[in-house]
């Protein structure tokens, strides 16, 4: 492929499956904002602000770290949301040409937008576990946490791979 090759600017339609992760993914994060606003004031002044990769609370912090998550999550749904809106600038292979140039996209802006609402509801979860540890409502992250979180994202990440690798 030439460099100066323009890769074709295509608008397709978001998929079912798009708007069911952008509706699961956002009410989870929304939740959880709404949720921490709720128990705000009854958050003691120390809360779990790290956990170790058996999901034990390693470090405690001031409850205003809590506040990282959602601006933290926030910043992600932002830029992924931007990265999923233009796929032409996404790297993709050399035989990416006219004609296959709309499944790559779609395949591509499949997996960003399964990954940012992954990363939504991972965040929910972490600031929900975080508030039930800090009022005593629950004992928090267990050891499986952090593999569910690998798997979570990697499974995505290499099933995108193999189904761009069956484009011709």
């Amino acid at each position: 492929m030439s460099t100066s090759w323009k890769w074709p600017k295509i608008h397709i339609q978001k998929t079912k499956s798009e708007w069911t992760w952008d509706i699961i993914g956002y009410a989870s994060y929304l939740g959880s904002v709404l949720f921490l606003m709720i128990v705000w004031n009854m958050l003691p002044d120390e809360v779990p602000a790290h956990y170790n990769a058996m999901g034990e609370v390693d470090r405690w912090g001031s409850k205003w770290e809590m506040v990282i998550l959602p601006i933290v999550g926030a910043f992600l749904l932002v830029t992924m949301q931007i990265v999923e809106k233009y796929p032409e600038v996404h790297n993709y292979p050399a035989r990416l040409n006219e004609s296959n140039a709309e499944k790559f996209y779609l395949s591509s802006r499949k997996l960003v937008n399964q990954l940012k609402n992954i990363c939504l509801i991972l965040f929910a979860f972490i600031i929900f576990e975080s508030a039930s540890i800090a009022l005593d409502w629950g004992s928090g992250f267990s050891i499986w946490f952090l593999p569910l979180t690998l798997l979570g994202t990697g499974v995505p990440i290499i099933v995108g791979i193999m189904k761009q690798r069956k484009i011709k």
